[in-house]
């Protein structure tokens, strides 16, 4: 895992490469826009870190309630929060993506693909 700095130093890389493809919303809206950068940034450098650790220990781990008990498959705590992590930092992208002009209120559109967000 990283540590502070350096997650520091991932969380504002990301904040700018979400400030470039986010340029075209409204500057009436920019003091939300921010903090949605912002936490969507911090959630971007901890999903990496956290599909790091699944890649490498996968999604399930067998656990045991004692020494006696048979043990039994259980999804890893990491797996539940990285889905859970995953889901708000959707919901965020969703909410950056709303508050971009429709269409035909911009003289050019640029179309996102999936790939450009992720």
């Amino acid at each position: 895992m990283a540590g502070i700095d350096e997650r520091e130093v991932l969380v504002k890389k990301e904040k700018n490469r979400l400030k470039k493809l986010f340029n075209n919303i409204p500057t009436s809206k920019l003091k939300v826009v921010d903090g949605l950068i912002i936490q969507a940034a911090r959630l971007r450098v901890l999903l990496n870190e956290m599909w790091i650790d699944i890649s490498e220990n996968g999604d399930y781990e067998l656990f045991s309630q004692s020494d006696k008990a048979e043990p039994y498959e259980r999804e890893r705590p990491v797996a539940r929060l990285y889905n859970t992590r995953d889901q708000s930092y959707q919901r965020i992208i969703r909410q950056l993506t709303d508050l971009l002009p429709d269409e035909k209120d911009k003289e050019e559109v640029k179309q996102y693909t999936a790939s450009d967000l992720i």
